[in-house]
């Protein structure tokens, strides 16, 4: 099927973004990066520290500039994107409850009305799994998962098209990591939400995407279904990244004196 005949959230062509420093000059960190997410879709970035994943969801979320290429979003339309980021507490005020915090991001965005603020506010915690409690409480007396559950809750407020989660699980306990991966699977099923989700867990990775890229040094050496990647690279920078997966029952070899 042909990208003109798909219903994309996400186009990206050709992406470029160069950083420009007095003590390191012109530095490349994507070139020719492109890819695209159906609707309902999920699309995951894979790569090492520094492989340009995070620059380019940043991109995708107008939070840098392209030196280079197109995004095409879902037909422009406002707040069709929202991120949702490795540390929630960064993104929520430690002085502000959290249904507070959501009334207000309501208000701001056009929800006049107290009675639909306060409605609006039940069915996002709900949706994420928190109830009227949790509205009362700050974000301090939060454990890191509800913190996180708070984040997502926030970035679904304005019904975005597309959700970027970067590395949005990899500071979760396994246990914790497993319950929000699978609330995301169930927003995803009962909204048709898209996820862009950078991540350089391939366990997780093969959990939550439907297809994967696969960045080094700012540049795309593999895309496809992820199962494909995964179980059958053909690159030798994704053989490498898979074969460092730890596998059940693997133990860290010995060193001798």
């Amino acid at each position: 099927m042909t990208p003109h005949h798909r219903d994309l959230v996400l186009d990206v062509q050709g992406l470029g973004k160069t950083f420009h420093t007095r003590t390191d000059g012109a530095r490349e960190v994507l070139r020719d990066v492109s890819f695209s997410i159906d609707r309902g879709a999920c699309l995951a970035v894979v790569g090492e520290s520094g492989s340009g994943k995070t620059t380019a969801a940043r991109i995708v979320a107008g939070l840098e500039t392209a030196s280079a290429g197109t995004v095409t979003l879902d037909g422009g339309r406002a707040h069709g994107v929202q991120m949702v980021f490795q540390d929630p507490y960064g993104s929520l005020d430690p002085r502000q409850a959290i249904g507070s915090g959501l009334h207000e991001l309501l208000k701001l965005h056009g929800v006049r009305r107290g009675a639909d603020r306060r409605s609006r506010t039940t069915e996002l915690l709900e949706s994420v799994g928190l109830d009227e409690r949790h509205a009362g409480q700050y974000p301090a007396s939060l454990s890191g998962g509800q913190r996180q559950r708070v984040a997502i809750a926030r970035a679904l407020a304005l019904d975005p098209a597309l959700l970027i989660l970067d590395e949005a699980v990899s500071a979760l306990d396994v246990s914790v990591q497993a319950q929000v991966l699978n609330l995301l699977a169930d927003i995803r099923t009962r909204t048709g939400i898209s996820y862009l989700f950078v991540s350089h867990d391939l366990g997780v990775v093969r959990q939550v995407s439907d297809t994967c890229v696969v960045l080094h040094d700012g540049r795309v050496v593999e895309s496809g279904p992820t199962a494909r990647i995964l179980d059958f690279p053909k690159e030798v920078y994704t053989r490498a990244l898979v074969d460092a997966v730890p596998r059940p029952g693997w133990r860290p070899r010995r060193r001798t004196a």
